[in-house]
């Protein structure tokens, strides 16, 4: 048996919860050597602050994670994992033992059925195409921004929206093509979802929800996006935000069970001895979160196990918040919000067209089920903590929303 302060705890991949994994296990008291193995050329950081570093609000390093006491290892792709050895391949030929695997490997961008996505050599995307999942393509995006004319998004989810905003506050007018109901209509309802659509006209970015991107235009660069009913918008700097993928060929060349995403248990083991998965790659009780808060609970929770200072901690879900801010719109929602699904939920509303806020609570009885704030977020930390504890409202509820 190696000896605890020697023991080699290998985290394959440099992002978000790979960064908190590392930081929370020094800070428990973990012992031996910490390595994080990342394909991109930085260290750790908060990728969810990209659209504001498109804006020019944050720099690279600003947005850089804590590791603790791990040892960063920037630019160093893993392409090869032997469970049985208990070794890791790399890009360049060398092989890293471990005792403690992490898997962290996250999610690559969706890229849409649209023809003339691709150039014509088949080498990359068409010029003036864009997705926005790392530093190195913010940093493109922000050089292709400056001589735009105009840019149209394709997605109205959260990173759609947070990057049409960002384009428009860089004076590129913008247009969201989106192919849902309304504007990221997995966390808000219709109703929010005017509103913030309402929020972004004012901001300069005219939305297209119900709308279906087939095909772009251009050949040497993109010139417009054409829409499956023939409507062109024109443009020449489109941003593809169509959701994300697990990163799990690494995991399922290795022979790890892989569903959707790496498949883990309670204690956020995979099916070989010795290895783990968190964050976006991970697949718990058939689900995939991929958002941040729910990859640093699992990440806290494998410290906890890993570091002894709770070995029997447990990983059962994530009640947090989705949380967006940025640019001046931001919102919070959490819990069912689809009042429709329950005939005995109560419903509370306020929407003030002045500021351009929208409240809703969903209630069953005294305990409150699920809720939405758009614009004004005050209060959210209380309902969110009588939420996650499932605790009864003290207050009548319209109080807890002015």
């Amino acid at each position: 048996m190696r000896n605890a302060q020697d023991r080699r705890i290998a985290v394959v991949g440099g992002g978000m919860a790979a960064a908190r994994f590392a930081e929370r296990y020094t800070a428990l008291g973990g012992t031996g050597r910490v390595t994080v193995y990342g394909a991109e050329p930085r260290a750790p950081y908060n990728r969810v602050l990209l659209a504001d570093v498109l804006t020019g609000r944050y720099d690279a390093e600003s947005i850089a994670l804590p590791l603790g006491g791990a040892e960063p290892r920037p630019g160093c792709e893993v392409v090869a994992l032997d469970p049985a050895a208990r070794t890791l391949g790399l890009a360049d030929g060398t092989v890293e033992p471990w005792d403690e695997l992490v898997l962290a490997t996250g999610a690559n961008p969706v890229l849409p059925p649209v023809r003339g996505l691709r150039r014509a050599d088949a080498g990359g995307l068409t010029e003036g195409v864009h997705t926005l999942r790392t530093l190195e393509d913010c940093g493109r995006l922000a050089e292709d921004a400056v001589a735009a004319r105009r840019a149209v998004v394709i997605g109205g989810g959260v990173l759609g929206v947070s990057a049409a905003r960002a384009l428009a506050a860089l004076g590129v007018p913008t247009e969201i093509v989106h192919q849902g109901p309304y504007l990221i209509e997995r966390q808000l309802d219709a109703q929010a979802g005017e509103v913030l659509r309402g929020r972004l006209l004012e901001a300069g970015v005219e939305t297209y929800p119900g709308n279906r991107a087939r095909a772009l235009r251009g050949e040497d660069r993109v010139t417009g996006v054409e829409l499956a009913n023939g409507y062109v918008l024109d443009c020449d700097l489109v941003v593809l935000a169509c959701g994300t993928r697990p990163r799990t060929a690494l995991a399922h060349t290795a022979g790890l069970p892989v569903a959707t995403g790496v498949l883990v248990d309670d204690a956020l083991a995979t099916a070989a001895p010795g290895v783990h998965a968190i964050g976006d790659c991970a697949e718990h009780r058939s689900t995939v979160h991929g958002l941040a808060l729910p990859a640093w609970d699992q990440a806290d929770v494998l410290a906890l196990r890993l570091s002894g200072a709770g070995p029997d901690a447990r990983y059962t879900g994530s009640r947090s918040p989705a949380r967006l801010s940025t640019g001046g719109l931001e919102y919070a929602a959490f819990g069912a919000v689809d009042e429709g699904l329950d005939a005995g939920l109560d419903v509370l509303r306020l929407t003030d067209a002045t500021r351009g806020s929208y409240k809703k609570l969903v209630l069953r009885g005294d305990r409150l089920v699920g809720a939405i704030l758009l614009g004004d977020l005050a209060g959210v930390d209380a309902l969110a903590e009588a939420w996650r504890r499932d605790d009864p409202l003290v207050d009548h509820p319209l109080h807890l929303l002015t």
